[in-house]
């Protein structure tokens, strides 16, 4: 059941829960989600399949494979708030321009048919260069210029919204916490071995703009309270 919170925010927004393999982004992500009332999508997901049969077989990713999935994962963002836009933009149409943006249906992804503007998405974004792609102020790693993304999730349109705010949620843990989570994991194709590999590759996010971090240690439902408090401030003039 959705949280009542007045972070609804009257545009799309884009919220990454983001950590190395091991931290729970998955679990986070859709209990966020949840929280805030918008559609929750799992960045694994969204690997293409070499990616996913590279990792199975332990070997870690490099920025040439990473990039085309941070590009799908922005072009699914803007893919998803521009047809909640649409949607909205419709029933105005019918309800007049006084409608809300809460009062859009789509039953398939709230338990009550309303879904709030924006979608929650987990990814590992470890470097900065990842979190900018992200953000869409830079449409390659090798990117030296802030250059919006020019590329396309298939079906979009020429009306995808590029200026999407962007958050991200970090799960922040010791190697000791995290190592003995992977251990436990089981039919997940990261492997434990490559856990320092992903240590090795984070820059941290604290002090980033629109960032929020959270403990590995917390349970779910303190680790959504901690994001949601201070998601706050950053979308204050979003609010309703």
């Amino acid at each position: 059941m959705a949280l009542e919170t007045s972070l609804t925010p009257p545009v799309p927004v884009l919220i990454i829960v983001m950590g190395v393999s091991g931290t729970g982004k998955s679990t986070l992500g859709a209990a966020l989600a949840a929280a805030l009332n918008m559609p929750y999508i799992d960045g694994d997901d969204l690997h293409p399949r070499t990616n996913v049969d590279k990792m199975a077989a332990g070997s870690p990713l490099t920025d040439a494979d990473r990039e085309p999935w941070l590009r799908i994962i922005r072009n699914t963002a803007e893919r998803v708030t521009q047809e909640q836009t649409q949607k909205l933009k419709h029933t105005r149409s019918i309800n007049g321009a006084g409608a809300e943006i809460g009062e859009f249906k789509n039953p398939s992804e709230s338990e009550n048919g309303t879904v709030a503007p924006g979608v929650v998405i987990a990814c590992s974004a470890l470097k900065r260069v990842y979190r900018d792609m992200l953000r869409g102020v830079i449409s390659t790693i090798s990117s030296s210029s802030n250059t919006h993304l020019t590329e396309r999730a298939p079906g979009a349109t020429d009306e995808v919204t590029i200026d999407l705010p962007t958050y991200f949620v970090f799960i922040e843990g010791t190697r000791e916490v995290l190592m003995d989570r992977m251990l436990k994991r089981s039919g997940h194709f990261m492997k434990a071995t490559m856990l320092d590999s992903q240590l090795s590759t984070l820059e941290n996010p604290t002090g980033e703009e629109g960032v929020v971090a959270v403990s590995v240690e917390d349970s779910t439902a303190t680790q959504v309270d901690t994001a949601v408090k201070g998601l706050g401030p950053m979308l204050s003039g979003h609010a309703i």
